[in-house]
Order: C-alpha cells, then sequence, then structure tokens
C-alpha cells in the first residue's frame, strides 16, 4: 500500500484580521505624502492635506476594499509660491483634475505585510497601481471607546502615464506616494 503526499502551501488568509463592516475614516491621525526628484540631485517632498477614505471589510478578502480621494489643491510642499506654481495648469491643473483618487482591486497578505493592488485615476486617465502595506495592528481607544486600526503604505507612479510631463529633466518621473491612516471600527 502506497501513499501519495501532497506539497503542504501555507493558507493565505480569506479574510483581514479586522472586524467586518465600514470602517470609519480618521483625518486627525491619517496623511498622504509625496516625493519627487528635482534635478535629479535631490529630492521634493510634501503632502496634501485633504484626504478621504473607505475602508470596507468583507467577509472574505475578495469582499473586502478601500477607496481614497485626495484633493490635488490642497497641495503643500512647505513653499506657498511653489504650490501654487503646482496648482498652475502646466503641471497638476487643479481646475482639470481636481482629484486623485485610489480604487482597490485585489488585497493579500498576512500578518503585518500586505499588498494592495488598485487603480489610480488623475483626471481622466486611470492605471494601475500597487502600494506594499504595512498592517500597524489595532487598539482599544479609551477616550472614543473605537478601536482603531493603523496602516502605512508606499507606491508608486510615472506622472508622465497621466499627462503630468511638465519640465521633464527638472522635475523626475516618479512620484513616490506614502500613506499613513487609521480606520475607525464600525458601530
Amino acid at each position: 500500500m502506497t501513499t501519495e503526499s501532497r506539497p503542504t502551501t501555507p493558507a493565505t488568509p480569506t479574510v483581514l484580521p479586522l472586524a467586518p463592516g465600514r470602517w470609519a475614516f480618521d483625518p486627525l491621525h491619517s496623511a498622504v505624502g509625496f516625493t519627487i526628484r528635482h534635478f535629479g540631485i535631490s529630492k521634493v517632498r510634501g503632502r496634501f492635506n485633504e484626504l478621504q477614505a473607505e475602508l470596507v471589510v468583507g467577509d472574505t478578502l475578495e469582499t473586502s476594499s478601500i477607496t481614497a480621494t485626495v484633493a490635488l489643491a490642497s497641495v503643500d510642499t512647505g513653499n506657498p509660491d511653489r504650490d501654487a506654481h503646482v496648482r498652475a495648469a502646466d503641471l497638476l491643473d487643479v481646475e482639470k483634475r481636481p482629484t486623485m483618487t485610489f480604487r482597490s482591486t485585489r488585497i493579500a497578505g498576512d500578518g503585518e505585510e500586505w499588498t494592495l493592488e488598485g487603480e489610480l485615476t488623475i483626471g481622466d486617465v486611470t492605471r494601475p497601481i500597487v502600494f506594499d502595506v504595512e498592517f500597524g495592528g489595532v487598539v482599544d481607544n479609551p477616550v472614543d471607546g473605537h478601536q482603531h486600526a493603523g496602516f502605512d503604505a508606499t507606491g508608486e507612479f510615472r506622472r508622465s502615464d497621466y499627462g503630468l510631463d511638465f519640465a521633464p529633466g527638472v522635475l523626475g518621473d516618479v512620484i513616490k506616494v506614502t500613506l499613513e491612516v487609521q480606520f475607525l471600527d464600525p458601530r
């Protein structure tokens, strides 16, 4: 009598380590930042001050999702003159492109390390993007009585893919994005 053995592979979790439901975005403990090369020799750092997000935890990863919207006019590099130029028609053109939006298409991972795949839309252009996500955990907040879940995410995209091709050589093509977000449990 022979016994056939099958190789075992680690099981991929089918749910997020969070209670199912719609988790509320916590804007007071969240931020979205970016870096872009200047003349290829240094980085300009900035942030967007207006971010909204929604996390829906389903019964499975396939039924879980995240969406986020950034008001592009809220750009803040710490230099008001530069910020005004970034908002202008030759760069972001916030009159035509008021927002940058993200919609998840796939969530995968385990423990602290996750991958978030989705679509990033700026103006009328949508392209795929992948974020590496670190799950910071969940903590009970005695002040507001809610559980808070924290995440850090990093990704990058090419601005030329979105028609944001002003000043090649002066500004780098790759924009690195970092998100630090908290959500409150669904009550």
